[in-house]
């Protein structure tokens, strides 16, 4: 094939692949031609010269000692030493002899299955590309434009040069798109099989995405002066970030939520006006819980296994549930613990009531009670 290698820098080039991988499939693509269209128990091999750029396909014969039972299991591809030596005498056992085999005068059937074989091989060097470059940004930030949204509310948006998925349990509630709208997610996960090629799935309702949001939105936090210890979400309803300094010259809570909110409400707008806390970190179990159960004024944490034990005034209990029981909630996701709240009653200070709230529930039967309370 004459200036094969010119061939192979203009797909390159086009497809915005490396040529030694667009060499690689080519040379691929010939062998499965030749197997298919020559003899598929033949051993090949492909060998581009750079220097005059022209591609030439080989048959692969191993020479082997008299009496090797390849030589009769595979007569093909392996050749006698005494055979071999009288082509050449310098000859050794486990040496290769290559054989040149035309490639000018291939049928028609055979230059359509060459076309089709390097064409599905390129297809898959760039699906391998894009597969590798969105794996990269797992986590982070993406946007494209709404191209259809389908019955069940499902979203299909394009980024770049690919199409993402945005289910209808990855969207906030209440939130609707438009084809044309542009929409920012978490590229949660990316996959490639041979039938799909690429796919990739994403989220508004993850607690990275508030994250990443802060990140772009503090400068603090993307230089790393800020750091976001811990973050939990009722996506579109509430959420709790706890976030700490390294250094003592820099507000934590300050900067991040910024002079009249500014900052923190920027972010919130962007999660369809998500109201979002801001408290301080801190190592200490207690003290996190107590900070964690903010507005409420707390009077005493103790921890107990998994279990914490919130002892607060009667007044600010409503606080803590928050309405419908959504303070509480985030207070326990963000900090880890079972969230038990110890009413303080009597002039001994006996309980008189509690409420419990574990990290993996969802739902508690407390809006009945919570209902009693106003914040």
């Amino acid at each position: 094939m004459e200036k094969i290698l010119d061939i192979i820098e203009l797909i390159a080039y086009e497809k915005g692949l490396k040529i030694d991988s667009v060499a690689g499939a080519v040379k691929e693509a010939i062998i499965i031609t030749a197997k298919k269209s020559l003899d598929e128990h033949i051993a090949y091999d492909v060998e581009i010269d750079k220097k005059n750029k022209t591609l030439k396909l080989y048959q692969k014969i191993l020479v082997c000692p008299p009496g090797d039972e390849r030589l009769s299991s595979d007569p093909d591809n392996h050749i006698s030493i005494t055979e071999a030596k009288e082509m050449d005498e310098e000859v050794e056992v486990g040496d290769e002899l290559r054989y040149e085999l035309s490639l000018e005068n291939m049928s028609r059937s055979a230059v359509n299955t060459l076309y089709k074989e390097l064409e599905f091989h390129i297809q898959r060097l760039i699906e391998t590309q894009l597969f590798e470059k969105y794996k990269s940004q797992v986590g982070k930030i993406v946007s494209g434009s709404v191209v259809r949204v389908d019955d069940e509310g499902n979203t299909f948006v394009e980024i770049d040069e690919i199409r993402a998925f945005l289910p209808k349990k990855n969207r906030i509630k209440g939130e609707s798109f438009k084809v044309g709208n542009v929409v920012g997610a978490i590229l949660k996960h990316v996959s490639i099989d041979r039938k799909n090629g690429i796919q990739i799935e994403l989220s508004r309702t993850t607690p990275k995405l508030l994250e990443e949001l802060l990140r772009l939105e503090v400068p603090e936090i993307k230089d790393g002066d800020v750091t976001i210890e811990k973050c939990a979400r009722i996506p579109g309803e509430r959420a709790k970030v706890a976030i700490s300094s390294s250094s003592p010259k820099i507000d934590a809570v300050g900067a991040t939520v910024g002079v009249k909110g500014v900052r923190i409400n920027a972010v919130g707008k962007e999660l369809k006006n998500e109201n979002i806390d801001c408290i301080e970190y801190s190592p200490i179990p207690e003290m996190f819980v107590a900070r964690s159960l903010s507005p409420a004024l707390i009077s005493s944490v103790k921890i107990d296994g998994t279990k914490a034990i919130v002892t607060l005034p009667s007044e600010q209990k409503p606080k803590a549930i928050g309405k419908n029981g959504i303070n509480i909630r985030l207070a326990s996701m963000l900090t880890g613990y079972e969230i038990e709240l110890i009413e303080q009653g009597g002039v001994l200070g006996i309980p008189t009531a509690s409420l419990t709230q574990t990290p993996k529930e969802e739902k508690k039967d407390i809006s009945s009670l919570a209902s009693l309370f106003k914040e």
